[in-house]
Parts: structure tokens; sequence; C-alpha cells
């Protein structure tokens, strides 16, 4: 009997976690969140992971180990971690000690529950004949399925994500880009401003399926954009952001603070929120990560504006500016890579910029930089560029000299255009090789010595979990060229990883069980009115129901008499809001101790 209810949660869990794809999976808890890793260096990579409490006033404790192998045969790096409320119980570990280019396994302990396995890749040093990364950005949760993140993941080719920004969205629920055709909300439903909010925000965001397998799979390295805080944010304020909304630098630190708590990013020291910084590929290529959003950048000004044009205008800031040019004229690898939020190439409709949140909106600051790279020969400068959803591919122009190419990536799922004005576009910018204005995936970059190649992918749908995709551009500068020119195919590049993709939960069979002689069914998953609890050999006392992030939503139910043997309880959540909760289950019964936690989701 046990074995029959069993296969019955199971089919009711998975049913849940297909539908919304953001449904708490039971066999990760506590750590519903997953893993991750990211800012990978050749000796260190920070791991990532988040544990949800039962009691918000805890410190939390546990172990994590790194491995070599996914069964911790052979564990080169551990150690002991706390967390509590002042971080939101998630724990960010550098592990440090590493060897160079080499897949590492690890995992994070809490009081005998055991999170996701996450699989990480360190850097190269010396000779590297080719490194392959994968850009994304602007991932709408409301607007559709994460199928580009599933299809990257599924490739198992590249050796790190490239996070352009936009990763989560501020708005309140239907407030940019809904999806009709799917079921998915944010959390919380309001516009998140308080710390708190932009917390749960983020929380809601790592309980997606797609976004969790490739965080538990690849390092990222990640810099934000806008909506991180609010649309159009620049570094004193912001489109979306109202005077009645509190002053602006709470928000902005509230957005930031979120960030580096729930992202895998290093902080260049403790308290530390600049985002701009350096990877070593090798001899082959430097990465530079730009922060084009909120170290520098003055308000936005429209171009007919008296100041538009005014040389004092920045978008990097002088300090942050002066870091980079130091970097392009110091690098010696051949290729500079540049991930930056917005588009540098210009884009203009009957000779006016279409877009002045962009390096268009900054002629100065975008002349300062192509005069850099003009008057101190630097080729091969590669820009990768997110925030605009649609996907482009052109060459940078100082004047009639070529400076650099930039790939701009579409979005994960945020709208674009509803018509593709290409034509209209590409006639009026013959700089611009390739522009498409509709489609959603992602862009697979491949470098080695001789070349840099970009491969536009795009999904097949966004309105439910399907990762098919197919390459639908491809363009490549050659070494010392400056320019871009069709690729009749995809690049190859080093091809699939042999180590496969880590499972989608932990090396244990976790804490509910059947084998541990402990079964629990929650069903209708998800329902509206009525919640219904079926178990064996359990003597449960009470039931609550709290959110995602650990708050307690509704007082105990009790349940008394509760008979051992197999039982069914209703629970009322008919006044609870639309979301994912968890129920808190006490029990009476020795043996299930550890059982503690049970999902659903409320429609």
């Amino acid at each position: 009997m046990k074995n029959i209810i069993g296969l019955l949660i199971i089919i009711c869990f998975s049913n849940s976690y297909a539908q919304t794809s953001v449904s708490p999976v039971e066999c990760i808890a506590p750590f519903y969140h997953g893993v991750a890793s990211g800012d990978p260096l050749s000796d260190r990579v920070i791991i990532w992971t988040r544990i949800t409490p039962q009691d918000f006033g805890q410190t939390l404790m546990g172990t994590y180990h790194v491995a070599t192998d996914d069964q911790f045969q052979n564990i080169v790096q551990s150690g002991t971690f706390s967390t509590d409320s002042t971080l939101d119980f998630t724990v960010k570990i550098d592990v440090i000690g590493l060897q160079p280019n080499t897949f590492y396994y690890y995992e994070f302990e809490h009081m005998g529950a055991y999170s996701l396995v996450g699989r990480t890749k360190t850097l190269p040093v010396g000779n590297v004949q080719n490194m392959r990364l994968a850009m994304v950005s602007c991932a709408n949760l409301e607007s559709g399925y994460f199928n580009a993140y599933e299809a990257i993941a599924n490739r198992n080719d590249v050796d790190a994500v490239l996070m352009l920004g936009d990763y989560i969205y501020e708005y309140e629920t239907g407030g940019f880009g809904p999806n009709g055709n799917i079921d998915r909300t944010w959390d919380p439903a309001n516009e998140i401003i308080d710390l708190n909010e932009y917390r749960l925000r983020y929380n809601s965001y790592h309980m997606d399926y797609a976004l969790r397998k490739l965080h538990q799979n690849f390092p990222w390295i990640c810099i934000w954009d806008d909506h991180e805080t609010a649309n159009d944010a620049y570094k004193d304020g912001a489109q979306n952001h109202q005077a009645n909304e509190g002053p602006w630098n709470v928000r902005k630190d509230n957005g930031k603070r979120a960030y580096f708590e729930w992202i895998p990013i290093r902080p260049k020291a403790p308290g530390n929120q600049q985002i701009y910084r350096t990877f070593e590929l090798g001899n082959l290529a430097k990465i530079i990560m730009l922060d084009t959003r909120l170290e520098g950048r003055e308000v936005q000004l429209n171009a007919n504006d008296a100041n538009f044009s005014d040389t004092a205008r920045t978008l990097l800031g002088q300090t942050q500016m002066t870091w980079l040019k130091n970097e392009l004229s110091t690098t010696t690898q051949p290729w500079k890579i540049l991930g930056n939020q917005v588009m540098v190439g210009a884009v203009n409709l009957l000779g006016t910029p279409v877009n002045t949140d962009s390096w268009d909106g900054y002629p100065a600051e975008r002349q300062r930089l192509f005069n850099h790279l003009s008057s101190q020969n630097i080729d091969n400068t590669v820009v990768l560029t997110g925030d605009i959803h649609t996907s482009w591919a052109l060459d940078l122009k100082n004047g009639n000299t070529p400076v650099g190419v930039e790939f701009v990536t579409p979005s994960v799922t945020s709208p674009g255009s509803p018509i593709n004005l290409s034509a209209l576009i590409t006639v009026q910018n013959p700089h611009i090789k390739y522009v498409e204005l509709t489609k959603k995936g992602f862009v697979l970059v491949d470098i080695d010595t001789n070349r840099v190649q970009g491969d536009w992918y795009n999904v097949s749908t966004l309105d439910q979990m399907d990762p098919t995709n197919a390459c639908v551009k491809s363009y490549v500068t050659a070494n010392g060229s400056n320019s871009l020119t069709l690729a009749n195919s995809p690049a190859v590049g080093h091809g699939p990883f042999l180590e496969s993709l880590a499972s989608p939960c932990s090396r244990f069979a976790g804490l509910h069980d059947a084998n541990q002689g402990i079964v629990v069914g929650v069903y209708p998953n998800p329902a509206s009115q009525l919640l219904k609890i079926q178990s064996y050999d359990l003597d449960i006392t009470s039931i609550a129901v709290f959110g995602l992030n650990g708050e307690t939503i509704a007082t105990p139910f009790s349940i008394n008499p509760w008979n051992n043997g197999m039982t069914i309880t209703s629970v009322d959540i008919s006044s609870l809001k639309a979301g994912n909760y968890f129920l808190r289950i006490q029990t009476g019964n020795q043996k299930s101790a550890a059982l503690k936690t049970i999902s659903f989701t409320k429609f």
C-alpha cells in the first residue's frame, strides 16, 4: 500500500510541477530554490543555495562539499556555513584551491537534508583553443516559460552562461507583457519596492524548473540591468519610480542587496556592490563585464533636448570609463569580450536615434570609447548585449573606421516588436547586418584564436514547457577584421561535455520518502478551495500554511483526532491569494520527525 500511495503522490506533484513550472519540488526540501554557481575563476568559484526556514528567528547551520565526481567519492573541499534572516537564508561560499578548466560537483546539507547536486566548471589557464558562452537576458516570468534556459542546459556544451540583465522584473502582476496562455504570475503580486519584496520576487523565480536546471549545471556570470531595480533606472532615479514610493537610494539599495543575496556573484569586498569586473579565458580572451545602468549613468534625455550632446554627460561614470580603457589597453589576450547591458551601436530612423536609453542616448560617451579603440589600435573587441528583447548583429564604426562588432541576444521571454521592421532598419543603417524583432531565445558565442562566431537560436514557443529550438542566423568576425560576415552554419566548438547533467533531485531519496515509512499526499495540487491531505502511518497534530519566504500565512489548523493508518482530511484555503505555499506539518510520531513541509499551489 505504501508504494502505491507513494506513486500517486509522485504523480500528483509531477502534474502540478508540469502545469506551473514554478511549484516547489519536494525531493529537495528545504532547499526548494536549488543550487547555483557563478563568477568562475581558474582556482575558485562561488556556490549558492537557499534554505526555506521553519523559524524566521533561527540561525541555520549546515555543511557543503565539493568533489570531482557526482557521488562525492573524491571530496576536494568542504566546510560549514551559517545563515539567517539578514541574508534571507541564502548561502554563498567562495570555494578556493580548485584546479583550472575542471568540472566540480557540490552539494549542501542542513539537518540531514541534502540539496540538489550542482555541477560547475573553473576557467582555463594557458593555451586555450576554444570556449563557448551562452548569452541570455530579459526573463519575464509572466510572458512565458523559460524554454531558452532549458534549451541551453540540454546542449551541455557551454563553459559559462552570461546573464546580461533583467534577471527579474519589478512590475505588478499584469504590469508588463503578461501571456494569457500560461498560468505564471509574480510573487508578490504588487510592484516590488522594499527589500523583502525584491527577495520574494527572486524567491519565486528560483522555483522555476528551467532556471533552476541551468543554474544547477553551469556557472553564470551576471550583471544587472534596470528591472532588477526599476524600469529605465539610472544612478539617481528611474522612470518607474515615483516620489510616493520613497527615496530612490533606499529602493536602489534594496534591489542591489537582494541581487547580491540571490545571485552567485562575488563581491569585490564585503559590502562592495560594484558589478564591473573581468574574467580571463586563458590566453584566448578576456571577458570585461560593465555596469551601464546604476554605476555612473546620468538621466536619459530625448534626442531633441538641448543637453543631449553635452560632452560631460556620462553613461559609465569617469571611474568605470578609466578602468575600461585600461583593461582594453593592457589586455594581452587577442579577444576583448565586453558584457554590456544596453546596445552600443547606433540605430537611427530618418536620422534620429530610436532608443536613447542605450548608448545612442550618450553620444559623447560612445565617442570616448570609440576614440580610445581607434587611437590605441585595439582590435577584436566583441560587445555582447541584452536589454532590447530582440536579435541584432552589427559592426561598430568610428566614422568609417571599424572598431569592433556587437551581438545582441533576444530576450528569454520578454515581448519585442509585434511586427518585424528589420528591412527598414537595415536599409537606413548599413552597419547593421542582421535584426529580428519578434522571436525569443539566446545566442551562443564560440571563441577560438582565429574568430568569434555568434549563433542566434530561437525557441519554438513560450506557451508551454518545450525547449525545442533552432539556429536561425550566424555571424562571424575574423581575427583583426573588426567586422562581421555571414557564416554558413552554426559553430561546432568543443562539442558536448562528457559529464552528464545533474539530477533534478538530491542524491538521497528525500525526507518524505515511502522507504522511510512516511507518506503524505496533497491534492488536488493546484487547488482553489479545499486542499486534501492524505497520510499513512503519521500522527499529525496540526497544520499551518506559510509562504515562500517562510512567513506564517494562516493560523495552524487543528487536526484532532488524527488516526494512524490511512487518513484523509481537508484544509480550507479559499481565503488565500493565488500563489505558491507550504504546509508546515507538526507530528507526534517520532518516526516522522524529519517531515516538516509539503508544497502546494493555490489558484
